[in-house]
């Protein structure tokens, strides 16, 4: 029929099309897109989305450009229909074959046909679906040859929805679109959030491809790379499950870390014929190991509907070396080639996959009195993570949907922001449950996420995708969501970077405040117990049985967990209970250790920021809207959410506040003679204060790990961007890192060094604290300086910080008289605060500032930067005149990289520049995501705090 040789993939993000002599890809085929009312007709594509499509046949402008979030509003409320010609597939088709067709994702609402025949009404974005075409194909009718996929407008299948008499009345606000997401099973940001727009794409937005089987089995004689791909002869691998515990563990038991390794696969498996005696066998070739044939239960003759096998074996203990998050060790993989084995000698399937042997476990049970009396620990639940068996500090951020548009995101744009992650220190990254699932693959889900983690060694806690509603209960949406989340947790499972499964997103704290403020507020706290507390943990533990399940992301934990119980307000007064997040937008307050919350883990926390000029250059269209304040920067920011499709926002001007006091508090106000530097420093700005904010946050929690709350994790709300616009991210949309991002790079090493500065009564406290697993050794330096670059005095304090814990190197001191150099003013100087020690045989080294008043009432002094390239984009960073607050260097526009410091190979950014300690940076490019190939050292710019108001 086809040649039998599998195309390769050309490059990145590239899928193929005719993947095999047996998986014919969609795109293979020639699409039209058009309209309801059939005025536009143009090629469409597969995977696509209308947005994209629209685009490319210059029907639409870059739907990111200027106010096209508003002026497209119109592709929303109109229905798309994508279209193809079977014939170049079904012409060579024979009798004896049978042809599924294999959907990975459909956008959302979708009547499919194929040659005339209806197939389904789908309306489930997040499920794949296959159906068996054989006889459709075959009999077309009135010679109709088309595979047709008609969809719905999502706002308006919501409007009908909701206009229904048995609808229940959402209770909660919403962000653009309004009263309809928790209704439809679909992306929840794609109907707005206060960190992005709202386009409610629509389209085939992942791979498809038509599956043909023979009743002649074909004896496979080499494994395939993926199961789709192994899909050959009689039988078709629709799911496959890696699930690889201690034995003997569960999500309620421990795992006993010198148990031997269970290894369990299952695969769901539709064939042509049946088969009575099919064997499973696993290897893993690099440590020697089979399993040997495996009985599985028999398949029968089915293409309507998979069998499900499963076969399991054990993995002596200290045979596989561990996987662990690259900060504390090496993410080791193996290869595992399951192979399925039809009757007699028959090969029917073999592929293989990459996994990893490890546990990762959340601990959510009470502390013993024990550990209470000997430690200190103030007494409630434990709430922190265990990977093989020990607790570790959990370093990390939030992850958000990387586009508006699935079908355009690659797997280079996302390795580039997991390979930041990692850069700076990071060991988990949160997948925010309002969402997408995100994929393991480019063959199935158009981009990989999973396996790159698995690869770069970070953690992934994984959400169910509800987010921030309250969502009504009833069969129809039950038995949507039950296929939903099984396939999900059965594809995930195989990925040892997977910590947990979390039910969704901040609605455990909603329905509390619902079932105390309104009448019926039971009802809604009833069906959160249904959904969270029963279904959907239910379906988790079913399909991967080892991993944890929390109810909520931000949660008050678990009365029991066998049986299930959520905490909900069950507590003790003066217990800590769960994790919690922390918001706070009075600016004031930005440093008040006492509205920081005393957590066992904080899973959000964050402050909103604009993205840089150069990200500003991407989507401005008129030189009068490079202003702070102007009505298309205004409108993206969506903080607080306009609630409605009122544009542009009206409650932006709180969001702009909010960054404006912040920056007037602690930095010069940004006023310069030219308005695009004036913007541009605004900008940074922002970012600044970000970072300032959010590195006080997060050494107040690490701190936290030697104290009562034992605080073993933050995450910072948030890592990437969907947009260019007013956000919580520390990376932009094109990839360039803020000021935030490298500040976290700093505040993430193993060993930080943090002034704790209590304005209140003038207290300063100086501590080391250490997330290693090992005691470490080191010496402090703390350095005054004047704003000239005057060293004043200095002092090395040697230390010793316990296993996960903090060291005292400067106590806590009340009063400036008693801390600042004797005859200085606080407006004139600063503590510079280093530290270097010993860890996992390499020298680490960290610093932090100490400004004992604001950067806006400093009494600074011309810098004089000198900026001298080098070989390679390197730079040397010269103070020639004061001292640089928060010299940063930036890139040029179309280049994609960071700056690392070219002594200790760490990235590095916006620090205190002091004359006569000269900096040499070096720009990491991207290539791959850089538009510039070979940028000129003169486009690099540099800037400090002093150019908020000097030119």
């Amino acid at each position: 029929m086809w040649s039998t040789a599998a195309v390769t993939v050309a490059a990145a993000g590239l899928l193929p099309t005719l993947a095999s002599a047996d998986v014919f890809g969609l795109s293979d085929l020639s699409w039209t897109l058009k309209n309801q009312n059939g005025s536009i007709v143009i090629p469409g594509k597969v995977p696509s989305q209308a947005h994209l499509d629209l685009l490319e046949a210059g029907i639409i402008t870059e739907p990111l450009l200027g106010i096209n979030d508003f002026t497209q509003r119109w592709i929303v409320n109109d229905n798309w229909t994508y279209t193809a010609d079977l014939t170049p597939f079904s012409a060579n088709l024979t009798n004896d074959t049978t042809t599924l067709l294999v959907f990975y994702g459909i956008d959302t609402i979708a009547n499919i046909t194929v040659a005339g025949h209806p197939v389904a009404w789908v309306n489930n974005e997040f499920q794949q679906y296959v159906y068996d075409v054989t006889d459709l194909i075959l009999a077309p009718v009135n010679n109709d040859t088309n595979l047709t996929v008609a969809l719905e407008s999502a706002w308006y299948y919501g409007l009908n929805v909701t206009a229904r008499p048995d609808a229940e009345a959402p209770l909660t606000g919403d962000f653009e679109y309004p009263g309809v997401r928790q209704y439809i099973r679909k992306t929840q940001s794609d109907f707005g959030w206060d960190w992005g727009p709202a386009f409610v794409p629509s389209g085939i937005f992942k791979p498809a491809y038509l599956v043909t089987l023979t009743s002649n089995a074909t004896n496979v004689t080499a494994p395939a790379s993926h199961p789709l791909l192994a899909s050959t002869g009689s039988v078709f691998i629709e799911e496959s499950s890696l699930e690889i515990f201690r034995v003997g563990q569960t999500s309620i038991i421990r795992a006993n870390q010198s148990a031997d390794w269970l290894v369990n696969v299952t695969l769901a498996v539709r064939s042509v014929s049946a088969w009575g005696a099919p064997t499973i066998t696993v290897s893993i070739p690099e440590l020697n190991v089979t399993s040997g044939s495996l009985a599985v239960s028999p398949i029968p003759a089915s293409t309507n509907a998979s069998t499900f096998v499963t076969a399991n074996f054990t993995v002596p203990n200290g045979v596989p070396e561990l996987w662990y998050p690259a900060n504390l060790g090496t993410p080791r993989l193996y290869n595992f080639t399951v192979t399925l084995g039809l009757d007699g000698n028959n090969t029917g399937a073999s592929f293989t996959t990459r996994s990893g042997f490890r546990t990762i476990e959340l601990i959510q049970t009470p502390y013993t009195q024990e550990e209470i009396d000997a430690r200190g620990i103030t007494p409630g639940d434990q709430w922190h993570f265990e990977v093989n068996g020990k607790a570790f500090y959990t370093l990390g951020t939030n992850i958000i949907p990387f586009d508006p548009f699935y079908a355009r995101i690659t797997s280079a744009q996302v390795r580039w922001v997991l390979e930041s992650a990692v850069v700076s220190g990071q060991n988990m990254l949160r997948v925010w449950g309002g969402g997408i699932y995100q994929p393991s693959d480019e063959l199935t889900g158009g981009y990989d996420f999973y396996s790159v983690c698995d690869e770069l060694g970070i953690i992934a806690w994984s959400e169910l995708i509800f987010s921030d509603a309250l969502y009504p209960l009833n069969d129809f949406l039950l038995d949507s969501i039950d296929p939903e989340v099984r396939q999900n947790v059965r594809r995930v499972n195989r990925h040892p970077s997977n910590a947990q499964w979390a039910g969704g997103n901040e609605i455990e704290g909603i329905v509390l405040v619902v079932n105390s403020t309104f009448p019926n507020g039971t009802h809604y706290l009833d069906e959160y117990q249904t959904l969270f507390g029963e279904f959907l943990h239910d379906i988790v533990l079913e399909e991967e049985s080892s991993v944890s399940y929390t109810d909520c992301s931000t949660t008050s934990g678990v009365l029991s967990l066998d049986p299930y119980e959520i905490r909900y307000n069950n507590k003790t007064a003066g217990f800590i209970y769960g994790n919690s997040e922390r918001y706070n937008y009075d600016a004031s307050q930005a440093f008040n250790y006492s509205t920081y919350p005393v957590s066992r883990f904080v899973n959000e926390f964050g402050f909103h920021s604009m993205p840089s000029f150069y990200s500003w250059e991407e989507v401005l269209l008129n030189p009068e809207d490079f202003s702070f304040n102007s009505t298309v920067v205004a409108s993206r920011d969506h903080h607080p959410p306009a609630g409605n499709l009122t544009w542009p926002n009206p409650n932006a001007v709180q969001g702009q506040g909010q960054m404006t006091v912040a920056v007037e508090l602690f930095l010069p106000t940004p006023n310069t003679t030219d308005t695009n530097q004036t913007f541009a420093q605004w900008c940074w700005s922002t970012q600044v204060f970000q970072s300032l904010n959010m590195v006080s946050e997060i050494a107040w929690y690490r701190r936290g790990t030697g104290l009562g709350e034992n605080n073993l994790g933050a995450l910072v709300w948030q890592l990437n961007d969907i947009w260019q616009g007013v956000s919580w991210s520390s990376i932009e949309y094109s990839g360039r890192w803020k000021v935030l991002q490298y500040g976290m790079t700093n505040i993430y090493s193993p060993v930080v060094i943090y002034p704790f500065w209590y304005a209140n009564n003038e207290t300063l406290e100086v501590l080391v604290t250490s997330d290693r697993w090992d005691t470490v050794e080191g010496t402090a330096q703390l350095t005054w300086y004047d704003w000239s670059g005057n060293e004043l005095n200095s002092s090395t304090v040697p230390f010793e910080a316990p296993m996960l814990n903090n060291s005292v190197v400067f106590p806590a001191t009340t009063g400036l008289d008693n801390i600042l150099p004797a005859g200085q003013n606080a407006s004139d100087v600063f503590l510079l605060l280093n530290v270097t020690a010993q860890v996992d045989n390499r020298t680490v080294t960290q610093e932090q500032y100490f400004t004992p008043t604001t950067l806006a009432e400093a009494n600074l002094v011309d810098p004089a930067i000198k900026v001298t390239p080098g070989v390679d984009l390197t730079f040397t960073l010269s103070a020639q005149g004061g001292v640089a607050a928060f010299a940063w260097l930036d890139h040029p526009a179309g280049t994609v990289g960071f700056f690392q410091d070219n002594a200790t190979g760490v990235p590095s950014n916006g620090f205190y520049l002091i004359p006569g300690i000269d900096r040499t940076l070096q720009f990491v490019l991207n290539p791959g995501l850089s538009k510039v190939a070979n940028p000129d050292p003169a486009d690099f710019v540099v800037r400090s705090v002093w150019n908020n108001t000097h030119l």
